[in-house]
């Protein structure tokens, strides 16, 4: 045998998930890593695994040479071996059939060590264990946690999942197409990653936040099926389902309308279910509009399995005598109301956190009743009226145990707090087992008709509620500019189980009233137009055919189908919540000489170092 040489002796015959009751009786060769050991009665088991499995191999004193033996008993875990030896079948009751290959084992006859790995910081064998590290160091030595076979499942499957979606997209007639990832400066998005130019002296660059304009202006130069694994780039805050940088499946689309790319996009989540977990989805996925979204589930991107429907009682509380109620209607605002079934046995602690998701949305407080030993517990309930209360059973279906939860406020405040203690009401009752939900259950749903604007009253003017590309709906696009709230867009979000997949829109191909949405609906300048959009305006003027698009976010997708509570589990590198890469010790410092060639210079004082103490 050999150790530590770094040459390969003979090539693998086999990986380590092969081996199989046929094959007993063959001489084989077998590399990977040391996964576990076990010394049995003087007799060492090893375990060596690679990307497909593991296989047991067998250290028998009699048979092996003493110091071959004793190398074996003293590597460590994850030490690269290579060992030849032949197949045999397990002796009776040893059989494992945890692992694909427990029936068989091979007893080693040489074995070279190829890399002997030093006391890891964690391990990477046992899978509970595992689990608990800290996440930094996880990511610190990613290339430890990415020996993990639940990790290595995870990058499987996104592989898979990606060719898929190239395979169906090539079927659909859709060419790929690679965009610049060095694009121009777009500030009314999201916070850009700037690239300084230098041989162009204080001008720069930006990092795409999407291909969008790109792909629209290949739709004008008559490609008409685009797609693109795009990769893309926005300097904000991360969460566990937001990257600095991430990867969108980007679709754009000519002669089309929003029914071809619900079809579409339906016929390719079909296709990557079933390569991804074998299973057939129905279609089509049900569609909500965005306000009855939010009327019945307080979000845009609703979880419909949690139940807990939201119900509007402003007309049956108009002339209520709780003054809170029927004096929020009359200054236009709404009563609404949420039944949490078995929750009336809330805790204070739980109870103040959801006052604080309504205080947090600029409410005074959270209404409430507790139904227990056949009363209504609240210091609300002596200003309702018989009728009142009779409404509020009939809609909410009320029962013992039940906790009901009130908003009175403006539609989208009122909308939006009891949608955030929906979803927190779900995660309590799971962790009291109230609430059980199937992890292989997936509700999609199309969420559809956005109002086409929003109003920010700090800046006293209408900005995109999606991107300024989308076109309105055509009954609508008339109150473009004498009634803009009325407006909705052609906009659409394709959601699961309460997760934003992706969304698109059909855009605007006509260059008069894209320059009517720039001019006279966002308020822009003539000069601003035209730095930020003139050659997509230029080019509407040679012809742009109709056309639409959208975008799904590939981490988020390879998250739910892996089941992973973070996008950072199903990205190989990813970044830590602070944006850092702990494994590559990035962002890092430059030098001056750098900084001097791209015409910048930076304020940040650089940390003074210690200076180093005498020897004595």
């Amino acid at each position: 045998y050999a150790l530590n040489t770094g040459i390969f002796e003979m090539k693998r015959t086999h990986h380590c998930n092969e081996l199989r009751p046929e094959h007993a009786g063959q001489k084989v060769t077998l590399s990977g890593w040391m996964h576990s050991k076990r010394d049995l009665g003087g007799v060492l088991f090893i375990d060596v695994r690679d990307r497909e499995g593991r296989t047991q191999v067998v250290f028998d004193p009699s048979d092996v040479p003493a110091d071959l033996f004793e190398t074996a008993t003293h590597l460590h875990s994850e030490s690269v071996i290579e060992v030849v030896g032949k197949v045999r079948l397990r002796p009776a009751d040893t059989e494992n059939t945890k692992i694909e290959t427990g029936l068989v084992e091979i007893m080693v006859e040489t074995m070279e060590v190829l890399n002997a790995a030093d006391i890891l910081p964690f391990p990477v064998d046992d899978p509970e264990v595992a689990a608990k590290v800290n996440e930094e160091l996880r990511l610190q030595y990613r290339y430890l946690d990415l020996r993990r076979p639940e990790m290595i499942r995870n990058m499987r499957l996104r592989s898979r999942v990606a060719t898929a979606t190239r395979v169906f997209m090539e079927e659909q007639g859709f060419l790929e197409i690679e965009t610049p990832t060095l694009f121009k400066s777009t500030p009314e998005g999201a916070r850009e990653f700037l690239v300084p130019s230098r041989i162009h002296p204080g001008e720069f660059y930006a990092l795409p936040q999407s291909p969008q304009q790109y792909k629209q202006i290949l739709m004008v130069a008559g490609v008409e099926r685009y797609f693109q694994m795009a990769r893309c780039y926005r300097d904000e805050d991360l969460r566990a389902d937001r990257q600095l940088e991430f990867t969108q499946i980007d679709i754009e689309m000519s002669w089309i309308d929003r029914e071809d790319i619900y079809a579409l996009i339906e016929s390719l989540l079909v296709r990557i279910w079933k390569t991804a977990k074998g299973v057939d989805i129905p279609t089509p996925f049900p569609r909500m509009n965005f306000e009855e979204a939010l009327n019945r589930f307080g979000s845009d991107k609703p979880d419909t399995r949690l139940g807990m429907e939201i119900k509007d009682f402003t007309e049956e509380f108009r002339d209520s005598t709780f003054k809170v109620f029927s004096g929020t209607v009359k200054k236009g605002g709404v009563v609404k109301a949420m039944n949490v079934k078995g929750l009336a046995c809330v805790t204070q602690g739980q109870m103040q956190t959801m006052t604080d998701y309504a205080i947090g949305h600029g409410a005074k407080g959270l209404a409430y009743i507790k139904v227990e030993d056949g009363q209504w517990k609240s210091p609300i309930v002596k200003f309702f009226s018989e009728e009142e209360k009779a409404a509020l059973i009939e809609k909410l279906e009320i029962e013992e145990g039940d906790l009901i939860l009130f908003a009175a406020d403006q539609w989208l405040t009122a909308c939006e707090i009891l949608g955030l203690i929906r979803l927190y009401s779900a995660e309590v009752l799971k962790k009291d087992g109230k609430l059980t939900i199937d992890p292989e259950m997936f509700n999609f749903l199309w969420v559809i008709e956005f109002p086409l604007l929003a109003f920010d009253k700090e800046m006293n003017r209408w900005y995109s509620s999606h991107h300024p590309f989308t076109a309105p709906v055509l009954e609508d696009a008339e109150f473009l500019t004498s009634d803009p709230k009325r407006v909705r867009g052609q906009h659409y979000d394709i959601v699961v189980n309460g997760v934003e997949l992706g969304g698109g829109s059909i855009r605007i191909h006509q260059r008069e009233l894209q320059n009517t949405v720039f001019k006279d609906v966002l308020q822009l300048d003539d000069e601003t137009i035209e730095s930020r959009f003139g050659y997509m305006l230029n080019a509407f003027r040679y012809g742009a055919p109709p056309h639409g698009g959208i975008a799904l976010g590939f981490d988020r997708l390879i998250a739910i189908l892996c089941g992973a509570e973070s996008i950072r589990d199903v990205i190989a590198f990813p970044k830590t919540a602070k944006g850092t890469d702990l494994m590559a010790q990035s962002p890092s410092r430059v030098d001056d000489r750098q900084l001097r060639d791209l015409h910048i210079q930076s304020k940040v004082k650089k940390k003074e170092e210690k200076p180093a103490e005498d020897s004595a």
